[in-house]
């Protein structure tokens, strides 16, 4: 089952990313570290985290369950 909002592991991230983008004018190169971060939450917690939706097709096996 998801992650509730409050609850999310890679919550904090997201938000994180969205406030680097909108200081950078939504340049991305300029907040790859912080989304390489969020890929690495994603692929740890991905079937645990809401916010990982988004980011499915950013590497080939989006974990479907965690098994740790």
């Amino acid at each position: 089952m998801p992650a509730s909002k409050s609850t999310d592991p890679c919550k904090k991230l997201a938000c994180q990313i969205q406030a680097c983008l909108q200081e950078n004018r939504y340049q991305e190169a300029k907040c790859q570290e912080v989304i390489n971060l969020m890929l690495k939450c994603c692929e740890k917690y991905g079937a645990k985290s809401n916010c990982c939706d988004g980011f499915k097709d950013m590497w080939k096996e989006f974990p479907k369950t965690n098994s740790q």
